[in-house]
């Protein structure tokens, strides 16, 4: 879990990583090499961030689980994201993640589709579920949301953030 912002917000989106914010590429995105942010992401980012939401980053990374890339690989793809959302402007003001596979650990709380991510983001920014939306590419997304009062909206894979009305 890495904490990147203290402003108050009433609404959040919570977002999937892998398939939602950048390219999946159908397996693990284990390095920043990898990680391509889809087109027009950043710049929806911006306009929900604009119109008062707060963004936080909700990810399954069970790769770090199976040694298939570290943690410094997972810091680095998320300070890259957001340095493009600084140069912008903007900031995400969260980003989550679950270190654990259920091949290797067993079954965790936090891994998608359990809401202990969210449900932490939630308490640690005081958000009301009902104010709040979760966006994902799998039902795991909408599941770890629905598991804590959020509404899910699931969208296809590596299509982008910009088709969602909010």
């Amino acid at each position: 879990m890495q904490h990147t912002s203290f402003r108050h917000f009433e609404k959040a989106i919570f977002l999937d990583r892998d398939g939602v914010i950048n390219h999946d590429p159908g397996d693990y995105t284990t390095s920043l090499a990898e990680f391509n942010v889809l087109p027009g992401t950043i710049e929806t980012l911006k306009k929900w961030f604009d119109t008062g939401y707060g963004l936080v980053v909700i990810t399954n990374q069970g790769g770090l689980d199976k040694d298939l890339y570290d943690e410094n690989a997972v810091i680095a793809m998320h300070m890259y994201l957001q340095g493009l959302c600084n140069l912008q402007g903007f900031a995400i003001d969260a980003f989550y993640y679950c270190v654990h596979h259920p091949e290797i650990s067993g079954k965790c709380l936090c891994r998608k589709p359990g809401s202990l991510m969210v449900e932490k983001a939630l308490h640690r920014f005081n958000l009301k579920p009902e104010n709040c939306v979760m966006i994902g590419d799998r039902e795991r997304d909408v599941l770890a949301a629905e598991g804590a009062g959020v509404k899910g909206i699931q969208i296809e894979v590596n299509t982008g953030l910009q088709q969602v009305n909010l």
